[in-house]
């Protein structure tokens, strides 16, 4: 019986540790193959031990592995930190992942991968179900061979740089729930064949360069609930069989070219929650019907169309809706009547810029914010709406900003109504009828007086300007105007700018909410215009709210002059104004497009969560992208504004950089008609005076090109040299300079390699780029103004890097031979004529093949090598000579320079 007894309890225990070994087993990797691939992987994507310690098992210690069976699943590298050797030269380096069979799940969002997509991504990842590559510097065509994942689920693009069309293949992916091509550079038509995606839920191909028409098939996908194609090119109208999606919660079809009417058959949309059709070519009616059933609606922008009749009487008592956006439309008629017994709920309500007339009905009490600007409304404004409602550009009384009593009769008139002409602000009531004789005395005696009022204008004038010539401190830095505010918050010159060309007018309490009241959080620099802050808008778009505090003597009235820059100006480099907010006496609000990537100053270099404090530097092509873009902003103002604008202001805080590293120029504030200029517009005549003996013509310090071109030359050392902060410092650099500049020669290209980033990773033919670079900003910093190039031919050297170089263009034979690149060539190398004395002060420096195999030991070739020596000997007995540069062909672009 015991020894029965002994044989069960054995028995068990040995079940009992089978069991755990066999569960232990499934948790730890059993493929010998796949742990190498892991290793492979981790190396080519230059990952930290941190996230996968190479001693430890993948499938129990390394973040983002999930095994099934001892097997890879899954993979997630989504946002890792690199090593500081792996975000020097980040790749699309993922060939290990073709080892893994079962892989089901890959994401690498967030994680730069520049390069395309490998075609056997479709070809060798059989049981991929979900594959994210949001935001990972992808550039390139979508492979056709994706369509064969027959298994994918999930499939994120977005956020990349790719290009081309759309393959139809896509369309195979029968089990497709999710697919995001969101923000990318795509071409070409929607394809058809996504009607065959009848599991997809989601389908955003927003913010691309899709033409055409929207293919009416899918309002097939009945499982659809949510279709984003905002920011294309479409030009059709919009599919009545949308009206089949019943599951659909959320539709945006804004800014594009869709045309027509909106199709009834929406109504079918009973689960639609968010509605965005603004900034299309939209018209007809809108008849009440079509919102009636759709009784989950919060969202519905229709602003920026042509809409015309009534506005339907369901949109002002649909309880449920949070936000509405109807302006820039032709909607009429009257406010209703509603006696809601509610309170006023946090809904935004805006019908602004139509034609809506009448009174003010206590229908606006049901809104937390109600916009009806620029309209024809007209009567007494009630109490209530004092704080929640937007009342300029009206017919009104007791309010000001309103419509002048001739526009208002006029527009009444139209409609065969009577104007009520007491209902102008200030309660302005018409004049008692004169006689013939009585008025012509009046305009006698108004002549009169107002000829003398003028000669004594003049006069006045003529003595102030006097007075302030010879005291200082008249105008400030920018030679603006500091004279007090007048009592009522507005000034002249805004009265003269057109706002319409300036993008939203937003409420003060739309600033408070996307800022959370300007908490310190949300602050992103003091600048010297104004404080910076981050805002997030209803619509969840991220923006930049600049704060002016009038108060302040320095920034007083320069929002004026940035507002009327925007004015008249408009060019992609410039970082885009979304708006503005003058309501405030003391406080002005500019609302700029929000640069994710920042500025240059904070992109340069990005420190990484390690613990090793590695930097994230970047790469060689962004820089040089970023150089061109910077030139080509600053050439749009030197060449392409009438008359030209200097920016005053570049430095490497003031490149800002979108999601794309594009460049958008921003510090605005500081910009002015370029020195000598005589073309000053109305709002820079009105708010600066006169200059000064120690100014210069435009009354400001600074105020030339030439000064730009220093100013850039700066930023190009910053991104040769990765020091910064050179570019934003005068005084605190000019040893540095001196220090730095002799190691930039035109005849030495390996000279250069003592004073390149030591974080960048790049060959002999980058090399070439780099010496260029270097040598258009030597150019730039001349010291003599008149030997700097002008702006478009630091852009064509920029752009044309290795012709900067290479051998032809040394030689005064070559160059007399390419007339095509004479003129800017010639422009740009004229800075160096007269410089042997840089040479002169060359400092001792290593040996050049020494220092070169140094910094470049893994490229180069024993052919380079004699080709630069054969620089050397060649120029060896011109390096001292008073004409270093042959004369260029183009003797007209060299004097425009000299003017300069």
């Amino acid at each position: 019986m015991v020894d029965r007894c002994s044989r069960v309890v054995l028995v068990c225990v040995v079940s009992f540790f089978l069991l755990i070994d066999c569960t232990v087993g499934q948790q730890f990797l059993v493929s010998r193959q796949e742990r190498l691939a892991l290793l492979q992987l981790r190396s080519s994507l230059g990952l930290r031990a941190k996230e996968w310690p190479i001693k430890s098992d993948p499938c129990t210690a390394w973040a983002g592995i999930k095994c099934t069976n001892g097997r890879i699943t899954g993979i997630n590298v989504s946002g890792f930190m690199r090593t500081r050797k792996g975000s020097q030269n980040p790749q699309f380096s993922v060939d290990a992942l073709q080892s893994f069979t079962f892989l089901s799940s890959f994401n690498a969002s967030n994680l730069a991968l520049p390069g395309s997509i490998p075609e056997w991504f479709g070809l060798r990842l059989g049981s991929l179900q979900v594959l994210d590559l949001r935001s990972c510097s992808i550039a390139g065509a979508i492979p056709f061979t994706l369509g064969n994942l027959s298994s994918l689920a999930e499939l994120y693009l977005s956020d990349n740089n790719l290009t081309g069309i759309v393959p139809t293949s896509l369309g195979r992916l029968l089990r497709l729930s999710v697919l995001d091509l969101s923000r990318n550079s795509l071409s070409g038509l929607i394809p058809g064949s996504f009607s065959a995606l009848r599991n997809l839920t989601l389908l955003d191909m927003s913010l691309n360069f899709f033409s055409g028409s929207i293919p009416p098939e899918i309002g097939t996908l009945s499982r659809l609930q949510y279709l984003n194609l905002s920011g294309n090119s479409l030009s059709s109208s919009i599919p009545a069989k949308f009206g089949n999606l019943s599951n659909l919660v959320d539709l945006d079809l804004s800014i594009n070219s869709l045309l027509g009417s909106i199709p009834t058959d929406l109504r079918g949309l009973i689960n639609l929650q968010k509605l965005i059709i603004g900034h299309n070519i939209l018209s007809g009616t809108l008849p009440g019907d079509l919102f009636s059933p759709l009784t989950q609606l919060q969202y519905l922008v229709l602003s920026h169309n042509s809409f015309t009749g009534d506005f339907p009487y369901v949109l002002w008592s649909m309880l449920q809706l949070r936000f509405l956006d109807a302006s820039s439309n032709n909607f009429t008629g009257t406010m209703p009547n509603l006696s809601l017994n509610v309170n006023a709920s946090v809904a935004v309500f805006n019908i602004s810029q139509n034609f809506f007339y009448g009174n003010l009905t206590s229908v606006i009490r049901r809104f937390g914010f109600i916009d009806v600007s620029g309209n024809y409304l007209q009567g007494r404004v009630p109490d209530y709406a004092s704080r929640n409602t937007t009342l300029s550009r009206n017919c009104l009384r007791n309010v000001a900003s309103q419509r002048s009593v001739s526009e208002c009769t006029s527009f009444y008139a139209e409609m065969g109504l009577v104007f009520d002409n007491f209902g102008m602000p200030n309660g302005i009531q018409p004049l008692p009828p004169k006689s013939d004789k009585s008025h012509r005395k009046i305009i006698i005696l108004a002549s009169v007086l107002g000829a003398s009022g003028l000669i004594a204008l003049l006069a006045i004038v003529f003595v102030l300007q006097i007075l302030c010539k010879r005291k200082n401190g008249a105008t400030n830095q920018r030679g603006v105007v500091v004279g007090p505010v007048p009592a009522n918050g507005s000034s002249t010159p805004e009265a003269s700018l057109n706002f319409s060309s300036l993008g939203d007018t937003f409420t003060y309490k739309q600033i408070l909410e996307a800022t959370g009241e300007f908490g310190y959080v949300n602050l992103i620099k003091n600048g010297h215009s104004g404080d910076f802050f981050r805002g997030i808008l209803q619509n969840a778009n991220p923006i930049v709210i600049k704060k002016i505090d009038l108060r302040s003597s320095v920034k007083k009235e320069t929002y004026m002059l940035e507002l009327d820059l925007f004015s008249k100006v408009s060019h992609q480099r410039l970082v885009p104004l979304l708006g503005h907010c003058l309501e405030n006496e003391n406080e002005k609000f500019l609302i700029y497009k929000y640069m994710p990537n920042g500025d240059l100053s904070s992109s340069l270099f990005k420190k990484t969560n390690s613990d090793d404090d590695s930097l994230q530097s970047l790469d060689w092509i962004t820089r040089l992208k970023i150089a061109i873009g910077a030139a080509e902003g600053l050439s749009y103002l030197h060449h392409e504004c009438t008359p030209p604008f200097v920016h005053r202001d570049i430095q490497a805080s003031s490149i800002l950089l979108d999601d794309k590293f594009e460049v958008r120029l921003g510090s605005l504030s500081e910009v002015c008609v370029q020195e000598g200029d005589t073309h000053q517009n109305r709002i820079t005549r009105l708010l600066r005076l006169p200059p000064t003996s120690d100014q210069g013509t435009s009354g400001m310090t600074n105020a030339t090109c030439a000064y730009d071109v220093y100013c850039f030359g700066k930023v190009l050392l910053e991104l040769v040299t990765g020091k910064l902060g050179i570019s934003s410092s005068t005084n605190a650099t000019t040893e540095w300079l001196e220090a730095t500049l002799p190691y930039i020669s035109i005849y030495d290209k390996e000279l250069v390699a003592n004073i390149v980033d030591p974080s960048l990773i790049i060959d002999e033919d980058l090399l070439e780029e780099v010496w260029a670079m270097a040598i258009v900003a030597k150019s730039c910093l001349n010291p003599k103004p008149t030997r700097r190039p002008l702006m478009r031919y630091i852009l064509k050297a920029l752009e044309n890097p290795l012709k900067v170089v290479r051998d032809e263009h040394t030689s005064s034979a070559m160059l007399r031979t390419t007339s095509s690149r004479g003129s800017w060539n010639a422009a740009l190398f004229g800075s160096w004529r007269q410089s042997s004395s840089d040479v002169a002060a060359m400092p001792a420096v290593p040996s050049r093949k020494a220092e070169h195999a140094s910094i470049l030991k893994h490229s180069g070739s024993q052919e380079s090598g004699q080709n630069d020596e054969g620089h050397g000997h060649s120029f060896s007995t011109r390096r001292h000579s008073k004409e270093i540069f042959p004369e260029p062909l183009n003797l007209q672009d060299v004097e425009r320079v000299n003017q300069d």
